[in-house]
């Protein structure tokens, strides 16, 4: 039947459903989640394939199944009922012709890279203290605390306001030797370490010591005391308010090595309250005392905390593009790289992708420059196993007691090896230059002579690639003060050698490479995070310190394939937490990428699934539901997830709220548009008590929500907050799910987008005369709403007139309650709009002879309430031609505005007849 399988196609392309899932007999919207716009939708497209003209009596619910729809399509084509075509036609059917284009040639492309998301730290909004949960820690009579002062003051303010609360106070001799603690305030990092570039390595060291390392040395010996609940560790920076991810760039970037020991202390003690608490350089030592007493009794849902520009902040993650629209670098034979840890497999493929351009390569590592001679290195290549044997041959030819961690070891080494060996290769076979440097990072005197003989030879540097590090995993307890030296040193002490004796030749670009250990804190890597973190923030700092040069650092999950997490029981381990390894074809293109597809300076996690990186430390995450202000479109349930998504559930019944039972299409309670609009208002202003809504942009209906046999349903709102131009935004989600025919798993619909603007002030107050509107064609609000289908609460029309241009529409007074409670307050006067968008369907009802639902609004603004006035008010409504949308002002008799609303337009639901609405004069 082939109008069935036009049909069945039809469906199927707008609702993404298979064709073997659509039974004829079941309900198209209740069973199959086709809703009234998708179903105009679907008879407009079944019109025009089948030249089937508009009729203006036919009613959607007449055509509630898939088999009425294909009646539908033979009553007015009966031509059509034909099963199948001859077989003859069917042979004789001309073939599709072949492509005579010439294929296009491929251009090098990032499509591997592009194989996974590209996430980029970003500051979020964090609620009021007041709005969240208490921590469980308590201050008062037998509490004991540590706190490691800094020298501004704050260790002093601290430690006055805990003892007036009755609190006992120990600092740095007594906290090992005394007793148990409750809680470690940890402050140095509030204390500006000082210019980098003008640093000692004394200097340099001391202030690492006293930040870092005897931090790790007193949560080393407190381990077993901050480890359950009502204990904690609280740190304060000073890296800006934001943790170094504003656009100024973190101001005491030694306090990112904090961050990262913190992050990971959370990771091994997850009972205990674990806090990185970031402040603005200007902040007082009273305030920030009083803030981290704060942070240490409420929100558990957050470690990485900050406070700038009178808001409390999170970091969570966001995905962008590389192509930011900005020129990116240019790689050609002219480009010097300097990189460092050469040597590694993951780094020698990294270099390798990059000299296909050319370029000189300036490759420095601890190992010995690899003999191109050596005829294991192709062995280790092509027969690893062989050489395996024959290195335990070796060893026991040599006399001693050969085992396989022996073998292991030297395997590991002429794996080094050849890496540099292929990096080498790599950038001479692509025409380049490789000069090859045995260095170890920590001797600043042999970086300097290194690093002298670039300058000679090449005068500046394009790209420093630093990439040296090692990584040695042990949980706090046992991870001895040398691991910790040198896995934190190779990185940090590395960098600060290579920064100093860089100097002032020109640097076009520092590429770090640091971790997802680094960025979220992981169990075991305590020292490796708190390299890592310091890396990310020092190039934070280089927006400010280093302006020419552009700074990235890439937090890497493991790979697969190649490197170390490739061995032992790493991988299994990753799948076991949910964490994605990332293939090599995917991670070899990313810093090429990063350098030349746009201009973007920054940390970019390079990571697919994150896992359990990405677990809630609170299952409202911190929020306290009981303390979000009410509203009709709030419920009980309020949650906040570690990207700073806002989301607010609530159970809405036809039967109790009006705004549901007088908005019925055909008898099916629906959500109006309007109340869609308000509740993305109040779930903005629950976490933003004291502002206000200055305006709601871009907001898009994109299917009704229908309460179907008048049954309650769960409104979901999902809202992310962001700076912007002085004020906040919050980009809103309306969705529902509900389990549908032949489906186990509930469908997740998405039925209203939208945008809120928070401001502390409502906007400007504006007034103007209305424009004049002919009252040639005048309707009363009985004869509206025998077309319309809304009940008493939202009969917000009195009457009506328009012309060939445009309507007013006068409100109607005494209306009913429009929800319950009706005390609960509202946010965005919803009837206010609902006026607006009523009047516009009363132009196209009498000038178009056609009813249309909702569909997008560009711009919304709330000047006043309306119970500011005690006169009647007017919607005026304009529609325009050109763009096919209306706008709108509701107006008092004065011209006082209290609401504006610009680019509303609709989609066609039904005709309308015409005797109802008598076209304008002209129109």
């Amino acid at each position: 039947d082939l109008v069935r399988q036009k049909v069945l196609d039809l469906v199927a392309e707008k609702t993404g459903y298979p064709k073997d899932m659509l039974d004829l007999d079941l309900d198209l919207e209740a069973d199959l989640g086709i809703d009234t716009v998708k179903q105009a939708e679907l008879f407009a497209s079944i019109r025009e394939t089948y030249d089937i003209p508009r009729d203006p009596n036919m009613k959607l619910r007449d055509f509630s199944t898939l088999a009425r729809v294909i009646q539908f399509v033979y009553d007015r084509r009966p031509d059509l009922r034909v099963t199948a075509l001859p077989a003859a036609a069917l042979a004789n059917a001309p073939a599709v012709p072949a492509s005579t284009e010439e294929p296009l040639r491929e251009l090098p492309t990032f499509e591997a890279a592009d194989g996974i998301p590209r996430r980029v730290p970003t500051p979020l909004i964090r609620p009021p203290l007041r709005l969240c949960k208490a921590t469980g820690v308590s201050f008062g009579s037998g509490r004991r605390v540590f706190v490691m002062p800094d020298r501004s003051g704050v260790g002093d303010a601290l430690a006055a306001r805990l003892r007036a609360l009755g609190v006992e106070v120990v600092g740095p001799d007594a906290a090992t030797n005394a007793g148990a603690v409750d809680g470690v305030y940890w402050l140095p990092a509030l204390d500006h370490e000082g210019d980098l570039a003008n640093m000692t390595l004394a200097l340099w060291r001391e202030a690492v010591d006293i930040r870092v390392k005897s931090l790790y040395r007193t949560m080393r010996a407190l381990y077993d005391q901050i480890a359950g609940p009502g204990t904690f560790l609280v740190s304060a920076t000073r890296l800006g308010g934001q943790h170094g991810y504003d656009a100024d760039g973190a101001t005491s970037p030694l306090g990112g090595a904090v961050t990262g020991f913190t992050k990971t202390y959370k990771r091994e003690r997850p009972d205990a309250l674990v806090k990185a608490v970031d402040f603005e350089a200007g902040c007082s030592a009273d305030a920030i005392a009083e803030l981290l007493i704060g942070e240490t009794l409420r929100d558990p849902g957050a470690v990485e905390i900050g406070y700038r520009d009178h808001h409390r902040w999170t970091i969570g993650l966001e995905e962008r593009s590389a192509a930011d629209g900005r020129p990116g670098m240019t790689l050609d034979k002219n480009t010097v790289f300097l990189v460092t840890g050469a040597a590694g497999s993951i780094v020698s493929a990294i270099t390798a992708d990059l000299a296909t351009s050319g370029g000189t390569f300036y490759l420095l590592d601890l190992v010995p420059e690899p003999d191109p001679f050596n005829p294991d290195l192709k062995r280790f290549v092509i027969d690893k196993e062989a050489l395996k044997r024959d290195l335990f041959a070796r060893i026991q030819a040599r006399g001693e007691r050969a085992t396989p961690a022996m073998v292991e070891r030297e395997l590991a080494t002429l794996e080094r090896a050849q890496a540099a060996h292929a990096a080498i290769d790599a950038v001479r076979a692509a025409g380049g230059n490789a000069h090859y440097y045995s260095v170890n990072l920590t001797d600043g005197d042999a970086v300097a002579k290194v690093v002298a003989d670039i300058r000679e030879r090449s005068g500046h540097i394009d790209v420093l690639l630093h990439a040296a590090g090692t990584e040695r995993s042990h949980m706090l307890p046992d991870k001895d003060p040398r691991e910790f030296d040198l896995v934190f040193d190779v990185k940090c002490d590395g960098l600060f050698h290579l920064l100093h004796a860089i100097g002032d030749m020109p640097l076009g670009a520092l590429i770090g490479f640091s971790s997802i250990a680094g960025r979220f804190g992981n169990a075991g890597q305590a020292d490796y995070s708190s390299a890592n973190d310091l890396l990310c923030k020092i190039a934070s700092s280089f927006r400010n310190t280093h302006p020419a040069t552009r700074a990235i650092v890439i937090d890497w999950t493991a790979w697969g394939g190649i490197g170390m997490a490739t061995r032992g029981s790493i991988p299994k381990m990753m799948e076991m937490a949910g964490i994605e390894m990332l293939p090599p074809e995917t991670g070899v293109g990313w810093i090429r990428r990063e350098l030349t597809a746009g201009a973007w300076r920054g940390e970019v996690v390079a990571a697919g699934r994150l896992g359990a990186f990405l677990k809630e430390w609170d299952e409202t995450g911190g929020v306290d539901s009981s303390a979000v202000p009410p509203g009709p479109m709030l419920g009980d349930t309020a949650r906040i997830d570690v990207d700073g998504n806002l989301t607010v559930a609530t159970r809405l019944d036809p039967v109790v709220q009006p705004f549901l039972s007088d908005h019925r299409i055909d008898g099916t309670p629906v959500l109006p548009g309007v109340m869609g609009i308000e509740g993305f208002a109040e779930a903005a202003l629950s976490l933003m008590p004291g502002w206000e809504v200055a305006e709601v942009n871009d907001v898009e209906f994109l299917g009704p929500f229908k309460f179907y046999r008048s049954e309650p349903r769960t409104v979901t709102i999902a809202e992310r907050f962001h700076p912007e131009d002085g004020g906040l935004v919050a980009d809103c989600r309306l969705t529902g799910q509900r389990i549908l025919a032949n489906q186990v798993e509930p469908r997740v619909e998405t039925h209203f987008t939208g945008r809120v603007r928070l401001a502390k002030d409502r906007p400007a107050m504006q007034n103007g005369a209305a424009r004049d509107v002919s009252r040639a064609s005048v309707i009363e609000a009985k004869d509206i709403y025998r077309v319309y289908f809304h009940g008493p609460a939202y009969q917000v029309l009195k009457r009506a007139w328009w012309d060939e241009n445009g309507a007013v529409g006068e409100m109607a007074a005494g209306l009913t309650s429009n929800h319950y409670p009706s005390d609960q307050p509202l946010a965005i006067a919803p009837r206010l709009i609902e006026l607006c968008f009523q009047t516009a369907g009363i132009w196209e009802m009498g000038v178009q002879h056609l009813m249309g639902l909702p569909r997008h609004v560009d711009r919304l603004l709330l000047y006043r309430a309306p119970e500011a006035t005690a006169g009647s008010l007017f919607s005026v409504v304009t529609f325009n031609a050109v763009a096919g949308s209306f706008d709108a002002d509701v107006v008092d008799g004065a011209g006082t505005k209290y609401l504006h609303v610009s680019g509303y337009r609709t989609v066609v639901f039904r005709d309308v007849d015409a005797q109802v609405f008598p076209a304008a004069e002209g129109g």
